[in-house]
């Protein structure tokens, strides 16, 4: 059995060299994320360059999503770089304020702070371990008093109970950013912060134009993680290609409690609309000082599986932790053992449901033969990847193979869950085409002879939208 689940890993000190990434690719890493709310432009690119090698010498298919920083909501710094906050004590945040902060008072990275708040807010620092309730606002001082004190250092986040900040998700940083991340083509963009399906409207513009040299134009992946995002997520769902469930802001602006039903509805909500999910935050945090998880961990990697995420995310725990390669083989692993128990239903999934075109017709009927037939495999000849996309929206035990000539659709495929992207020759003649991807299959050792699989294709051959055909194959 192939692991369905996709893994994404994030680029840091830990693992920013050609070894321990190459390591990482074949420990199971499919998607590697380039932080952009860390290093200069030519860090990302040299590091894009870096994944691309690795990724040949492994010889698979690994994309890239570059992450976009958004608003930065922050305090400023410290005389000392941290203070104690004392409960019952006074403390001010301060837009206007250009000197260090001391246990009295801070500045703001965010400057609109004191226009976006009112007596009475909650504010929460550091993820939400620390707490502020707002008294008044007088001018560009914001007055609160301790809630729920702790240590604060230096450049910590801030953000509002029950959302409220105005920031845009797009900030001139980010303009430039996508201009950097474009110039290397990455295939996945993850805009932070999104509001509403404007700003990933917004992004997408930006990003087909800064990507308009190389006629690239990249996936656009949005990160819930606001309050105001959760009435609006069809609409954004709608507007982007996938959704990441970024559940550390999303919990400090929704609460704890909320989140787990969250995510369960945005998986269900995207693989229900045709997009990509990807669960984030904490997945396996223990792990960036400890050799193995916790149970509780173990637990909400397969949780998420289950759900049906097409792919599990790790932050820190590649990107600054000790055990990044461990990290990834345990997640591997967790995954692997939870989709052995899941549940297949495709007759269920069909029921009531209608296709008004051709290719996904064709794509759905591909899944409901195979699965009736114990076919060994479902080969979809693709040249955009949205066949094997719409294969991959349902749970079947039968593995998908995307087979395209095109490399970007290739990578692009490479967080679907349960396909496996392959890149095979270009063919005009339909009859050469389905043995050359017959063949490829026989050659890796996934079919044999007497096997029986799925085929689908479009005739003409090699334009995007145009799969038309079903055929059902048996080994010689």
């Amino acid at each position: 059995m192939t692991r369905a689940t996709k893994i994404v890993a994030t680029l840091g000190p830990a693992s920013n060299t050609p070894e321990v990434l190459e390591k990482m690719i074949r420990a199971g890493v499919d998607v590697v994320r380039l932080n952009f709310s860390h290093g200069k432009a030519q860090d990302h690119i040299d590091r894009a360059t870096m994944v691309r090698a690795a990724a040949e010498r492994v010889g698979k298919s690994v994309a890239i999503m570059a992450d976009l920083q958004g608003p930065k909501i922050r305090v400023g710094k410290f005389e000392n770089g941290k203070i104690e906050l004392i409960p019952g004590a006074p403390f001010i945040l301060d837009a206007d304020r250009t000197e260090l902060g001391n246990q009295d008072i801070a500045s703001l990275d965010y400057k609109e702070l004191p226009r976006d708040v009112k007596p009475g807010d909650t504010l929460l620092l550091n993820d939400g371990l620390l707490v502020l309730t707002v008294d008044h606002v007088r001018g560009a001082q914001v007055h609160t008093t301790v809630k729920l004190g702790g240590e604060l250092s230096n450049n910590k986040g801030i953000n509002k109970q029950g959302g409220g900040l105005t920031a845009p998700a797009l900030t001139a940083k980010d303009m430039e950013d996508i201009k950097t991340a474009m110039s290397f083509q990455c295939e996945y963009l993850a805009v932070s912060f999104p509001k509403n399906a404007t700003d990933m409207e917004m992004a997408r513009q930006l990003a087909n134009v800064a990507g308009e040299p190389w006629r690239h134009k990249p996936a656009m992946i949005a990160k819930i993680e606001r309050y105001e995002a959760i009435p609006h997520l069809e609409a954004i769902l709608k507007a982007s290609d996938g959704i990441m469930v970024a559940r550390g802001d999303l919990a400090v602006e929704v609460g704890n409690a909320a989140v787990p039903a969250l995510q369960k509805r945005m998986i269900k909500m995207a693989r229900e609309l045709d997009k990509v999910s990807i669960t984030a935050t904490q997945m396996m945090e223990s792990m960036i000082v400890n050799p193995v998880p916790t149970r509780a961990e173990v637990s909400d990697v397969a949780n998420a599986v289950l759900d049906g995420t097409d792919a599990v995310m790790l932050s820190a725990e590649t990107a600054a932790g000790k055990y990044p390669i461990e990290t990834v083989e345990q997640m591997a692993n967790i995954a692997l053992e939870a989709e052995r128990a899941e549940f297949v239903s495709l007759d269920t999934d069909f029921a009531g449901r209608q296709f008004g075109r051709i290719d996904q017709s064709i794509a759905m009927g591909a899944l409901f033969t195979a699965y009736h037939l114990g076919c060994k495999a479902i080969l979809a000849l693709t040249e955009s990847g949205s066949t094997a996309l719409w294969m991959s929206r349902h749970r079947i035990q039968v593995p998908i193979f995307g087979l395209t000539t095109q490399a970007v659709s290739q990578r692009k495929m490479a967080l679907y869950r349960n396909v496996l992207p392959l890149l095979m020759a270009k063919f005009d003649d339909r009859d050469q085409a389905l043995a050359a991807a017959e063949k490829i299959l026989v050659d890796r050792g996934v079919l044999m002879p007497g096997d029986t699989y799925a085929i689908t294709c479009g005739e003409p051959m090699g334009y995007p939208g145009g799969t038309n055909m079903l055929k059902v194959c048996r080994v010689g």
